[in-house]
């Protein structure tokens, strides 16, 4: 579940970073993926540093 948590996080700011730079306008929501991805790779980083 976790490496599928990582893969999905990456996807997402994947596509936040090609539609910020690419000057597409998506609205708020592009950002909200952002926060969640940034909270998915922080999480997989703080669960397998213990």
């Amino acid at each position: 579940m976790g490496n599928i948590l990582y893969l999905i996080a990456v996807i997402l700011v994947i596509i936040w970073a090609i539609s910020f730079l690419g000057g597409y306008y998506t609205g708020g929501i592009i950002h909200v993926l952002l926060v969640i991805a940034i909270i998915a790779i922080l999480l997989k980083v703080i669960r397998g540093a213990t």
